[in-house]
């Protein structure tokens, strides 16, 4: 199912535009992600396309069809929610039969349907069980079930492992993701974690203020952010304001980078240079926009890798060696990896 959004936006009471007008298209069969800060408008956004709330103004199709008006029960496009919503004092196969009995189908369909859907869960076995003696984990399986017995195109997720331990979501993660591209279902998924949506998303969008702030791949975003918003909410970043000396070139209090891609910004203006500090490569042989020898100021060996500090700069480092605070390296930085804003962090 493909949904297509136009000039969809929402106010709460007191005039207070939560959504502006937004234009967005997902693919069939699309992993989405609608990411971004709390009150940014994705769980606004989220809950407009399922029905549950009814848009100032825009539509909203999914395939050709306008839903806009539609009622959530005629959308076939279940959610699962944050707490799961689940009925207590029902079993496991009650909760997932519910609303297959609202569909007054025959008792042995529901009992097919609701029986697969648990089956794909690995919840089969607790079939009899009463929710409330369930585990986060088993609990979330059976939302999930409950969701994908009514056969949807499209499945609406909101935030739904972020009451799981960190182990349980790293493992639902993945399958969720399998279950999603086994049965080819257009997915709507909302978090904060960027680390949920870099790992599972076909496509994201970050959110900001009512607005995308940007649109795309994981890959796209992470390493070509278009403004510092998006680069810090997606994980640590340098910044360093600087002024553009000739083309390409920017100076800093680093020192001059150069062969940077500068878009339309013109000698003289002042611009802002976002590195990832995984980046910074420490003692390396390549050729580089910039390199630089810097004294070690702090940081924290982490096994796997390390976070140090040469004064502003942060500096990943992957399989660390053992380093000692005030010695020297020599850090170099890629001219590919290296973005340029404007000099408030905006696009240029």
């Amino acid at each position: 199912m493909r949904i297509t959004i136009k000039n969809l936006s929402k106010s709460y009471s007191g005039g207070n535009l939560v959504l502006k007008p937004l234009n967005l298209e997902i693919e069939s069969g699309e992993l989405f992600f609608l990411l971004g800060p709390s009150g940014c408008g994705k769980s606004t956004l989220l809950r407009l396309i399922a029905g549950f709330l009814t848009p100032d103004s825009g539509t909203i199709a999914f395939d050709d069809q306008d839903v806009t008006a539609l009622p959530p029960e005629k959308r076939n496009a279940p959610m699962v929610f944050q707490n799961y919503a689940l009925w207590p004092h029902l079993s496991v196969y009650e909760n997932v039969a519910f609303g297959l009995k609202a569909q007054h189908l025959k008792s042995s369909e529901v009992r097919a349907r609701a029986m697969a859907a648990l089956e794909t869960v690995r919840m089969s076995e607790f079939a009899e069980r009463k929710t409330p003696l369930l585990s986060g984990g088993q609990q979330q399986r059976v939302a999930l079930a409950r969701a994908l017995a009514v056969a949807p195109e499209l499945i609406l997720l909101d935030e739904p492992l972020s009451n799981l331990d960190a182990k349980l979501r790293d493992e639902m993660r993945e399958e969720l993701r399998e279950i999603c591209r086994s049965r080819h279902l257009t997915a709507i998924y909302v978090t904060h974690d960027r680390r949920e949506a870099l790992s599972m998303a076909d496509r994201m969008a970050v959110m900001a203020n009512g607005s995308i702030a940007q649109l795309g791949t994981p890959s796209e975003l992470y390493r070509r952010p278009i403004n510092s918003f998006t680069a810090s909410f997606l994980g640590d970043i340098n910044l360093l304001p600087g002024r553009i000396t000739a083309p390409g070139s920017i100076s800093t209090a680093c020192g001059t980078f150069c062969g940077l891609d500068t878009g339309k910004a013109a000698v003289n203006d002042e611009v802002t240079l976002a590195i990832r500090p995984e980046n910074i490569r420490i003692d390396s042989d390549i050729n580089g926009a910039w390199s630089a020898v810097m004294p070690l100021t702090g940081g924290s060996y982490l096994g796997e890798f390390a976070a140090w500090k040469f004064g502003e700069l942060c500096v990943n480092e992957i399989a660390p060696e053992m380093r000692r605070i005030g010695s020297s390296c020599r850090l170099t930085v890629r001219s590919q990896d290296a973005v340029v804003f404007d000099a408030d962090g905006g696009s240029l």
